[in-house]
């Protein structure tokens, strides 16, 4: 026996020392770790290598990715899907599978390994799995229903128009052998939640994701109108493993359905609802005897009205404890037969992103009685999401109400003597309220809404309100953070603290909107120009891959125009910079991610809007958008440029269009070349070329030496000037504007996306550094100065306070201060470019992200002797030049391969 044991050993020895020194880890299928559904014929595979500590310069040289039916043949070595053998090459990011054609609701298994530098192979990754959706519009066999109260159109366009309950659906179906697996395939408009033998399926909230569900008659004639005419619609399912929650007997399936966007209303117009409510859903259940059963939405299922008495998105909602059914399952009385409702126009798609979560649940910082029963509720910081409140004990109809409060340029809606009983800006979220049953310990949280607030005021409590009875829960779609920002100027950390907040808060349905209270759309401007901040801090490549879909669909087929918002809504005002997301997005996808499957899928869309926007540019190459429709009192909303500036002075609208016009055309020329469309990219490069060109003949002013007010200049020097003489005198009057303001900014959400790195390339980083450190108007200090949590709409406090637009301009943060470039397109394969630029009052800085490749990172702070200590990681298979801060930076320069580093930088 002993002899055996030394022999495993030894066995074991040489099989660790033959073992390569980098592993694959964190697997995933389209971007998400163990999917639960995916409706695409060929996956795309990931994975992200990991060296050894202290192993540097190494990279992977080939690979081999197993997939089976099952966890039990792989384990065996049996992938019967797909083998792809040993692969020679360094590829790790999104490899599409190519095995036996996969079938729907089919369950896949599948690990990789890898091999290093020196051939040595790693070994099997851990076990990753994904679910097949129903990859077939007919393999749905179920019928839309809904509740027999409700009228098949949305509650502002039926007869009665009075708030209708959410509807409660149920099916109950016996089980007498046992399951070897089950799975439900669900969608419920606008909002569902699915529920089995009385539990809750998931942790997911508010789905599923939003989408631009079907048709709707109102757009032509409400508020901010364009043509009724997009490429498409879809509605979203979800899928669940049931079989946990199944037992042999009597079985019951529930479904609460909300209004959410799909029966919205909002009473300035700002959206239009699709419908009633409205579900659909399909569980296949296999037994291990082989034979297997579909349950199917249709009329045969029952509805009865639940206790959540209303329910809006925009209105909030209302609960009466009185009417809740504990016996659901099985209860008989005031159940009706569901009826069949209008199959939605838009196909059924797998949700194959992040839903929205509790992603914290906040403790109060105090709880103030004010008066009677009254409470105030302090959190610190402004989330959205809802109250939950807990251990409630009063008497059956007693009401509580949640008074929800925000950031506002309006005072808070109390004094200490007094209460007063409105909400200035309530309209925008609406209000929220429990009616307790008599019960004890009674529970409540809101369901199918979510409200923005830091504080709140709790009336109708009887007794105290004890720390334990409430808490904040922070609910937006899952945004994984991958980075890492700090530095030694606390203002810029609390800077970049807020607007991460804001971000998070404007996250929700699987886009990105520009305030998460007053309008809650997603537009397409905002979205663009923060899009690179967005992804110097978070994993959204599910987010924009969803959100760019909804882009494409809402695209005009005939003229190729892209909407202000994705989904549609009526009261998005905008411009060409708002369209210009459908190249801007996914060119900044694949600057950041690498991934060429954005472009593809986008690119018909992308020079569709390039033809749209050349027939608004004028012989000389100037564009100058200016449609109008005397019919319209709202065409004004279709012709912004520049926004939010800090005065009433902006750029002249033409300028921005045209700077536009130039950037779209200079992306889509990187785009066709990344994916071989070589004459295109030669051809929308002479438009860019001609552009700037006449961008800079038709506003610069050769008497004044400048392109005008509000950040002009700035969007010239991004353009690039050719004139050496003329580059002089233009930063010279930037120079003189900086004086004049005081070293603030004067730029709106797409000058100050500019702002500070247009600065710095032109060696003003102690002024880059200056306007984002100030704390008086206009600067993102005056908001924080003032208590802001979040970043706000306006520079002088006007409007929201949650917005996320003006983090456009952080990326200075990362890319300048910091010093790290990431950018595929320009820096090459898997190529980083590591430069800080430490102003003199920054004493240290540390940004780190982990790219589909794996983390990069910098540190660098500076030495009593004037010199700077470096610590970098770069990626297993990449490499990164990096220039040392300092007038010798240049000479200095390293090329490093990957691995970990630590160096002095000396000064002269």
């Amino acid at each position: 026996m002993k002899s055996r044991s030394i022999i495993i050993a030894l066995f074991t020895l040489s099989y660790i020392t033959a073992t390569a020194t980098i592993r694959p880890i964190k697997l995933t299928c389209e971007y998400l770790e163990n999917p639960m559904t995916v409706d695409i014929r060929h996956p795309r595979l990931s994975w992200i290598n990991i060296a050894d500590k202290n192993e540097n310069d190494q990279w992977q040289t080939a690979w081999q990715i197993q997939v089976a039916s099952s966890i039990q043949s792989l384990i065996q070595g049996k992938a019967d899907l797909w083998d792809s053998g040993k692969t020679n090459g360094n590829t790790s990011n999104i490899i599409p599978y190519i095995g036996k054609a996969l079938q729907s609701g089919q369950d896949c298994y599948w690990r990789v390994r890898v091999w290093d530098k020196n051939g040595k192979a790693s070994a099997w990754s851990n076990t990753a799995n994904w679910h097949m959706g129903l990859l077939d519009q007919s393999d749905w066999k179920a019928q839309w229903i809904g509740a027999p109260w409700d009228e098949e159109d949305a509650t502002v366009r039926s007869k009665n128009k009075n708030d209708k309950p959410a509807p409660l659906m149920r099916k109950r179906f016996g089980i007498n052998k046992s399951v070897k697996k089950a799975h439900i395939y669900v969608s419920g408009l606008g909002y569902f939640e699915l529920y089995m033998n009385g539990k809750k399926i998931g942790d997911d909230v508010l789905v599923p994701n939003q989408t631009d569900y079907t048709h709707r008659p109102d757009i032509e004639r409400k508020r901010v109108r364009i043509d009724n005419k997009f490429k498409g619609y879809r509605v979203l399912y979800l899928c669940y493993d049931v079989k946990p929650y199944l037992h042999k007997g009597n079985n019951a399936i529930g479904c609460l359905l909300g209004c959410g966007f799909f029966n919205s209303f909002n009473s300035a117009d700002i959206i239009i609802p699709y419908g009633s409510p409205r579900m659909i859903a399909q569980m296949e259940i296999e037994y291990n005897d082989g034979t297997k059963e579909t349950i199917c939405s249709d009329t045969s299922w029952e509805v009865k009205k639940s206790f959540i008495v209303s329910n809006g998105i925009y209105t909030g909602e209302h609960a009466d404890g009185t009417l809740i059914d504990h016996n659901w399952c099985n209860s008989t009385e005031n159940w009706l037969q569901a009826v069949e409702r209008k199959t939605p126009d838009g196909q059924l798609e797998a949700q194959m992103g992040y839903s929205d979560r509790v992603n914290k649940e906040m403790k109060p910082l105090s709880i103030q009685k004010i008066n009677g029963n009254k409470w105030l509720v302090d959190f610190g910081e402004e989330i959205t999401g809802w109250i939950h409140l807990k251990k409630m004990n009063g008497k059956p109809g007693q009401k509580i109400d949640i008074h929800y409060i925000y950031g506002t340029n309006n005072p808070l809606p109390y004094k200490k003597s007094d209460v007063l009983s409105v909400n200035q800006n309530v309209s925008s979220q609406g209000t929220n309220s429990y009616t307790l049953n008599g019960s004890k310990d009674e529970d409540y949280h809101a369901r199918f809404t979510w409200f923005v607030f830091s504080k709140a005021i709790i009336s109708g409590w009887e007794g105290e309100l004890k720390p334990d009875q409430i808490t904040a829960e922070d609910i937006h779609t899952i945004l994984p953070q991958t980075a890492h920002f700090a530095c030694s100027d606390t203002l810029i950390n609390k800077i970049q603290k807020i607007w991460c907040r804001s971000l998070l808060d404007n996250t929700h349905g699987g886009l990105f909107s520009d305030c998460p209270h007053r309008e809650r759309i997603g537009y397409t401007g905002d979205g663009q120009v923060e899009c690179e901040t967005v992804m110097y801090n978070y994993d959204s490549r599910p987010v924009y891959t969803k959100w760019m879909r909804d882009i494409l669909l809402a695209q005009n087929p005939i003229t190729g125009y892209v909407p202000n918002a994705a989904p549609w809504e009526s009261g998005a005002g905008g411009g060409p910079e708002w369209g210009a997301a459908m190249i801007i997005i996914p060119y900044t996808f694949y600057q950041m991610y690498h991934d060429t499957g954005i472009l593809n899928s986008n690119y018909k869309g992308m020079t569709e809007l390039m033809k749209y926007f050349h027939n608004w540019v004028d012989e000389d190459g100037i564009m100058l958008h200016n449609y109008w429709d005397w019919n319209n009192p709202m065409a004004q909303w279709l012709n912004l440029g520049e926004w939010c500036a800090p005065t009433s002075v902006l750029p002249r609208k033409a300028l921005i269009h045209t700077y536009y016009y130039w950037l779209c055309a200079r992306d889509i020329s990187k785009i066709a070349a990344a994916i071989g469309k070589d004459e295109d990219a030669k051809q929308y490069e002479e438009i860019a070329e001609h552009t700037r060109k006449a961008f800079h003949k038709r506003f610069y002013d050769h008497n004044l030496h400048t392109y005008g007010e509000a950040g002009s200049n700035i969007f010239a020097l991004d353009m690039g000037i050719d004139n050496k003489n003329q580059l002089a005198d233009v930063l010279n009057t930037l120079k003189d504007e900086l004086k004049r303001n005081n070293g603030h900014l004067n730029t709106g959400i797409f000058g100050t996306k500019l702002f500070f790195e247009v600065l710095t390339r032109y060696g003003l980083n102690e002024e880059a550094y200056e306007a984002i450190t100030k704390t008086d108007f206009p600067s993102f200090g005056n908001w924080i100065r003032q208590g802001a949590t979040t970043t706000w709409e306006q520079w002088d406090g006007g409007a929201s306070h949650n917005h996320p637009m003006f983090g456009g301009g952080l990326t200075w943060l990362y890319r300048c201060l910091a010093g790290v470039d990431i950018d595929f397109i320009k820096n090459g394969d898997r190529h980083f470019v590591i430069k800080p630029c430490p102003p003199k009052n920054v004493s240290w800085a540390e940004y780190s992200n982990e790219t589909p490749y794996g983390k990069i990172g910098i540190r660098w702070e500076k030495t009593i002797g004037g010199g700077y200590k470096l610590q970098i990681i770069v990626p297993v298979g990449c490499t990164a030049t990096v220039i040392p801060p300092g007038k010798d930076g240049a000479v200095n320069t390293r090329q490093l391969k990957s691995g970990n580093y630590e160096f002095l930088s000396s000064p002269k």
